[in-house]
């Protein structure tokens, strides 16, 4: 069950991530050439702001949905209707935090987003983001329940659904009015209503959910979720300032515009990520349920195999995003929408460098290690923000990226080895090291045979640069990583999960 569960989350999630891809590209091309950058750059940078109020989301979700493991695998419908009533009311009081802190931001957003050229109040657009973000802690608890019992794929053919409904619209919408103002507010009510057809499906599915009979929840299991939560707030912070402080850096430095500039390569390099994100969160559950059964062990084999899948996905992604961004980029939108090679570069590590935390963030979450390595992020965060700023300031917009790689090694050298490798698997540090090395140098060897070859493959056509290209790194990259791999356990793992699922689709 564990292992179909995976199977159907995983295969509805890279389904969900095509659209999502396909959807995006022609929603920001039409978004460009109705509106223009700056709006682009407005898009994200509002985008960031809200991210960091989700701050006050405190960890709470995750730390429920860590919780409803066990009582699910128990069968107590008890204790799993007090933890989702804990859950709602807990998102009650945060929607009501964000709403105030989203508020006090206002007075500042002139000093944020600097002179521009966007002809609607700046504050009613900023409303419209925060009063989306509001809405979205109303009825999403409910989806809790489907995600801790491996129901992910449910929650994604919704998302499919509302991403194509909502964005078709806002096309539409846009040819018709230019109105950016249409545009957010049509996102405004497809995020409800995607909520509520969730909620729907949960009370369906579960319905003991719906009766009234709740009982406190237990002092102990409160307990438990506020240690998690303590911790939790700190890595809230830490993602934040990693991941989603960069627009702000940008737009405070460097302007607007260059906001938009980079949220195109942005788009591109976030719809991979999230193609990613889904395949491992489709999991996450599955190797929850496996921890607390206390199978080491195997928790360390299926560890292996992940992060031998994790590599080659994201190492192929990198040399992908090397040797196709910019061809892709002219004939996407244009190449006056392209940027410096060195940022694209810098780009792809920091791209390479975050994937690359997928596979032990997954089990550290999975483990429920939030109180534990609560400092960690607030270490990293301050390298970033004071790397960041330095580096900008002696290379530019390489320099911003620059500095979240560096914030990552943070992670990578402290933390995932302490607290998931040696504390879950009771492994050496030294082990781990050899493992992550391992993989790293195989990229780099890759990346440079790759990009030195298609390089060199230029045409007038920009459509026939992306085909030759495109089809010399479907191939080269995937031979050079099988010749490296093929004879390793990882490899032979990876064999007999593709044999023993091909039956079953036949």
């Amino acid at each position: 069950m564990r292992t179909s569960n995976s199977i159907k989350n995983t295969i509805v999630s890279i389904l969900m991530s095509a659209i999502t891809i396909l959807i995006g590209l022609i929603t920001q091309k039409i978004f460009i050439e109705m509106l223009g950058t700056e709006y682009l750059g407005l898009n994200g940078l509002f985008t960031n702001i809200l991210s960091m109020l989700a701050i006050a989301e405190l960890g709470i979700g995750s730390a429920i949905i860590y919780s409803l493991y066990k009582p699910i695998a128990e069968n107590n419908e008890t204790k799993i209707k007090s933890l989702i009533e804990f859950y709602k009311k807990s998102y009650r009081i945060i929607a009501i935090i964000v709403l105030i802190i989203g508020l006090a931001v206002m007075p500042f957003l002139n000093i944020i987003v600097g002179e521009t050229e966007i002809k609607e109040n700046i504050n009613i657009l900023y409303l419209l983001f925060l009063f989306d973000t509001v809405a979205s802690y109303l009825l999403t608890y409910k989806r809790s329940i489907l995600y801790a019992n491996q129901k992910t794929y449910i929650i994604n053919i919704i998302h499919i659904l509302y991403l194509i409904l909502m964005n078709s619209l806002q096309i539409i919408m846009l040819i018709i009015t230019k109105n950016y103002i249409i545009y957010l507010s049509i996102k405004i009510v497809f995020r409800i209503l995607e909520n509520v057809i969730i909620t729907m499906i949960a009370n369906r599915m579960y319905t003991y959910i719906k009766e009234k009979d709740i009982e406190p929840i237990d002092f102990e299991t409160k307990n438990s979720i506020l240690q998690k939560v303590k911790g939790l707030i700190f890595h809230k912070i830490g993602s934040f300032v990693v991941l989603g402080s960069d627009n702000i850096i940008i737009s405070t430095f460097l302007g607007v515009a260059t906001v938009g500039l980079y949220s195109n390569y942005n788009t591109i390099l976030q719809a991979v990520n999230n193609l990613f994100n889904q395949v491992f969160s489709s999991i996450t559950a599955s190797v929850g349920n496996l921890l607390v059964e206390k199978k080491n062990d195997e928790s360390y084999q299926i560890y292996k195999k992940m992060l031998f899948i994790n590599s080659w996905m994201y190492s192929f992604s990198a040399i992908a995003i090397l040797g196709l961004m910019e061809p892709f980029i002219k004939l996407w939108i244009g190449k006056q929408y392209l940027l410096n090679y060195g940022v694209l570069i810098m780009l792809t590590i920091n791209f390479y460098v975050q994937g690359m935390r997928k596979t032990p963030n997954t089990f550290k979450e999975a483990a429920g290690i939030f109180h534990e390595d609560r400092f960690i992020p607030i270490v990293e965060s301050a390298v970033n923000i004071i790397a960041s700023i330095l580096f900008l300031k002696l290379w530019g917009l390489v320099g911003v990226f620059m500095g979240t790689v560096i914030s990552s090694l943070v992670l990578f050298l402290y933390s995932y080895p302490k607290y998931v490798y040696m504390n879950i698997f009771k492994r050496k540090y030294s082990q781990y090291l050899c493992e992550i090395l391992k993989y790293v140098f195989i990229t780099l060897f890759n990346a440079i045979v790759t990009i030195i070859i298609v390089n060199k493959v230029n045409f007038v056509s920009n459509i026939n640069t992306l085909l030759i290209r495109g089809i010399i790194i479907m191939i080269l990259p995937n031979l050079i990583n099988y010749f490296i791999m093929r004879k390793t356990e990882e490899w032979n793992y990876l064999k007999d999960i593709i044999k023993e699922f091909i039956p079953l689709k036949g």
